[in-house]
């Protein structure tokens, strides 16, 4: 399929001032407007030619979206914060450390002077047949190209399959969804705020999009209840490359021991499925068990319950396995050892 690279189409360019005058250019628009935040997931798409929308709306000069503040014991984040502000702000990296961990390896340094918080938890699959412009269920069509028996899908889901086998590539979501994040959404009707987990679908709920935002809504803000604030965290990133690339696979956790058990735990991994999964099972089955390499092994055996690898994929499963076992109970062996 022959694809014209680098040569952007025609679109009328909008930077409105404020949250309300963006959202009336996207009621005005409908589905013809793109919302442009850091912009780097946005360029991809334009300079591909594969999204041509006839009108963006680049939030970057719209006042009250960036910044972090204090709240309740918590943050509140603005969704045009740049990564590299979350990485950098005191308090993020003295109470809610996981989170300023995801972030810092979304990217390269330069990626992340530029891309938001708000950006990276709302992009879109990187899957290279839906992105390249094959007509996919994704993309409105009958079929899911990489899951085929000739298909190259080394980097899919292994979890939660259906129809598509696409997954979430954001490094600052599972992050979000382990310390219990709250997403603000505002659009016509106001404002409506949803759990971190919850803000992001899956094919069987829309296979043409993977979070809940509608056309005519913004992400306006995150906010990070103080529960989980100086728990114990742990995140970790797979990749090919180690500055810029997208997960293979990822983990975060926030833990609270005491006397050596494990008394509260959050758990979310990403790059396994459409969107980021918490492990409600593993979860469950770890409280009030030692916070060791034993009850490590044992999570790491019930995350990966149910998971059916693609051709170039199985990988995924030792990787995911192993993760969570180190997440858990320290343990420093390679994550690839099966």
């Amino acid at each position: 399929m022959a694809v014209i690279r680098d040569v952007m189409p025609a679109f009328e360019l909008f930077q409105p001032a404020t949250t309300d005058d963006a959202l009336a250019l996207l009621a005005k628009y409908g589905s013809d407007a793109w919302v442009l935040a850091g912009g780097l997931d946005s360029f991809d798409w334009l300079k591909d030619r594969i999204k041509r929308p006839k009108v963006v709306v680049d939030m970057s000069q719209a006042s009250g979206l960036r910044g972090i503040k204090e709240m309740n014991g918590g943050l509140e984040i603005g969704a045009m914060t740049t990564l590299t502000e979350v990485v950098r702000h005191p308090l993020v990296k003295e109470h809610f450390s996981l989170l300023a961990e995801g972030a810092e390896l979304a990217a390269s340094p330069q990626i992340r002077n530029q891309g938001t918080i708000g950006g990276n938890v709302s992009q879109d699959t990187r899957c290279w047949y839906y992105r390249s412009g094959w007509k996919c269920y994704r993309a409105g069509g009958n079929i899911c190209f990489a899951d085929t028996p000739t298909a190259i899908n080394r980097e899919h889901a292994i979890l939660d399959a259906d129809r598509c086998v696409a997954v979430n590539p954001s490094d600052s979501a599972p992050a979000l969804i382990a310390l219990d994040a709250q997403m603000v959404i505002r659009g016509p009707g106001g404002e409506r705020v949803v759990n971190a987990q919850d803000y992001f679908v899956g094919p069987d709920i829309n296979i043409m999009r993977m979070t809940v935002l509608k056309p005519n809504e913004l992400l306006t803000a995150i906010r990070i209840p103080g529960t989980w604030g100086g728990a114990k965290f742990y995140f970790e990133k797979i990749r090919d490359r180690q500055v810029w690339d997208f997960p293979l696979v990822n983990i975060a956790a926030a833990m609270k021991v005491s006397g050596g058990k494990i008394e509260q735990i959050r758990m979310a991994v990403n790059g396994v499925a459409a969107r980021p999964l918490r492990l409600t099972a593993v979860e469950s089955a770890v409280i009030g068990k030692p916070a060791d390499a034993a009850t490590g092994e044992m999570a790491g055996k019930i995350a990966i319950q149910g998971a059916v690898a693609l051709r170039f994929n199985a990988y995924k499963i030792p990787l995911m396995r192993n993760l969570v076992k180190r997440a858990i109970g320290g343990v420093q062996e390679a994550a690839w050892k099966s």
